[in-house]
């Protein structure tokens, strides 16, 4: 079902421009020769129950030193400690080797680059509460780009470390706190699958959620929305709801995206093909509308070497197209990591990071009222 989905994903923000214009030259075949591995995928243990007790296994929680989900830019602060939600973010790929199917855990430069997404993206969710971000044997970008019965197994394998991190994080956020739920690219599959086999079969738990931000993947409304426990979020205030978006500059060609999505096999059992996917227009919090850049309350500008960004206000607008795709019309320079096809999956969220803050801060003051 997920295999080759990501054909675009977070990763590629790592990637030498030399690799992006070799593809642009050459295609999908000299990506899977690069990136696919070449050994057969190796079974690792499950797990352990409780193994998320342990504290380096989190790239971000509340009493990290260094917290990179904590980082903002100029003009915001994180929200006090111990208060509003208990937030729980799956990061996207940050493992692009080809020497195994699942990163080691310990990985330094995998964990090095997950923390950059944190800051990227997590940190938009940190004036709304506390942020929660496992470490977890993704699996590595190449899984993506074959069908493979491996590439399924590793992202099984990946999948059971979030769920066994998610056990460890409700216990920790504790019985009745709000939730929030979020992830981007790899991180936000793990998340479709989270809601589809632990929200939408506990009741209580469901009745927790403040919103899920399921960013960088698609969601069908057919096939995949009635089987994940939660709405569509249709308004700007809606709790107990989804978001969702993949944003393309215009010409958009989202070909390949949706090429491949017509390929799968929702969470109903059927065939994906010709059924529209969420999207949510992160400017105005709702359902298949349009907004001029003047709503844009601030796009991340990253620096040269990603460590830090400025937020640049009202230069990016939104609209639902066709099929669910969010169109950004020109699309401003971020930098050289816009994908073929005008894809600016990489900037799901700095696209929209200070709207995005601002909805979980909305959604989350109509949860508790």
């Amino acid at each position: 079902m997920a295999r080759k989905f990501l054909y675009f994903v977070t990763a590629m923000i790592v990637l030498a421009i030399a690799a992006l214009l070799a593809y642009r030259l050459f295609g999908t075949e000299l990506m899977r020769i690069a990136m696919v591995p070449s050994e057969t995928f190796q079974a690792q243990r499950k797990a352990p129950a409780n193994i998320y007790a342990r504290k380096i296994l989190w790239l971000a929680r509340p009493d990290r030193p260094g917290n990179p989900a904590l980082w903002t830019p100029e003009g915001y602060a994180p929200g006090t400690p111990g208060t509003g939600a208990a937030i729980f973010f799956i990061h996207p790929t940050s493992y692009i080797s080809r020497d195994h199917w699942n990163a080691p855990i310990d990985d330094p430069e995998t964990n090095a680059r997950a923390e950059l997404f944190l800051r990227g993206q997590a940190s938009a969710f940190n004036g709304a509460g506390d942020i929660w971000a496992p470490r977890y044997r993704q699996a590595t970008f190449g899984a993506f780009l074959t069908s493979e019965a491996d590439s399924e197994r590793a992202l099984a394998l990946a999948y059971g470390d979030v769920t066994a991190a998610f056990d460890r994080f409700l216990k920790e956020a504790g019985p009745t706190r709000p939730i929030i739920l979020a992830g981007h690219s790899q991180g936000a599959l793990h998340l479709t699958r989270l809601l589809r086999d632990r929200i939408a079969t506990d009741p209580k738990l469901k009745a927790r959620i403040v919103a899920a931000y399921v960013v960088g993947w698609p969601v069908s409304r057919v096939t995949d929305l009635p089987r994940m426990g939660l709405a569509e979020c249709r308004s700007a205030d809606q709790t107990g709801c989804i978001l969702s978006w993949e944003s393309f500059s215009e010409p958009a060609d989202p070909s390949l995206v949706v090429e491949t999505y017509d390929r799968t096999t929702g969470f109903d059992g059927q065939p994906r093909k010709g059924t529209p996917m969420i999207c949510t227009n992160p400017l105005t919090g709702t359902a298949d509308a349009s907004a001029p850049a003047t709503a844009n309350l601030g796009t991340l500008v990253p620096s040269a070497d990603l460590s830090s960004a400025t937020l640049s206000v009202g230069n990016v607008p939104a609209r639902c197209g066709d099929r669910g795709i969010l169109l950004i019309g020109e699309g401003p320079d971020l930098g050289p990591y816009v994908l073929p096809g005008n894809n600016y999956h990489v900037y799901d969220y700095p696209l929209f990071w200070a709207n995005v803050r601002a909805d979980a801060n909305r959604r989350l003051a109509a949860f508790t009222r």
